[in-house]
């Protein structure tokens, strides 16, 4: 994966789960969805940047070759990915939204829950349909 796709990639993972996110979010803690929309934003530059980071570590550590990877490397995959961004989040958005760090675990866990499942699905999908590859390596042929 060339540098351009790989923010092509971070860039329409965190798009499309913002859809989900937003509305749901601010169900759950009962705020804004401007302020979800702030928080989520600013997660997703977090996101974007780390994502962007991880991927390329972790293709150097398991091999580029994504279509081959089993069930078992995408679940790895998915786990390292969140827990990093839980370092980092955790203590920003209690801060942001005045919550407690407990609110703030369970507001975490829902999402974690749903980018879990979303993550592994996005990546899957991703490395089967190819959409960079579809949308622009053969447009500029």
């Amino acid at each position: 994966m060339q540098n351009r796709e790989r923010v092509f990639h971070a860039v329409s993972f965190e798009l499309i789960a913002l859809v989900f996110i937003v509305p749901a979010s601010a169900l759950l803690v009962e705020k804004d969805t401007a302020d979800m929309l702030l928080v989520s934003a600013g997660m997703t530059l977090f996101a974007v940047f780390w994502n962007y980071i991880y991927n390329l570590l972790f293709d150097k550590l398991i091999g580029s070759n994504r279509v081959e990877r089993k069930i078992a490397i995408r679940v790895i995959h998915a786990l390292g990915f969140e827990s990093g961004m839980l370092v980092f989040t955790i203590p920003l958005v209690s801060w942001y939204l005045s919550l407690s760090l407990i609110d703030t675990l369970v507001l975490e866990a829902g999402v974690l829950g749903f980018i879990l499942i979303y993550t592994g699905v996005f990546n899957w999908l991703y490395d089967v349909y190819q959409p960079y590859q579809k949308c622009f390596e053969k447009s500029a042929s």
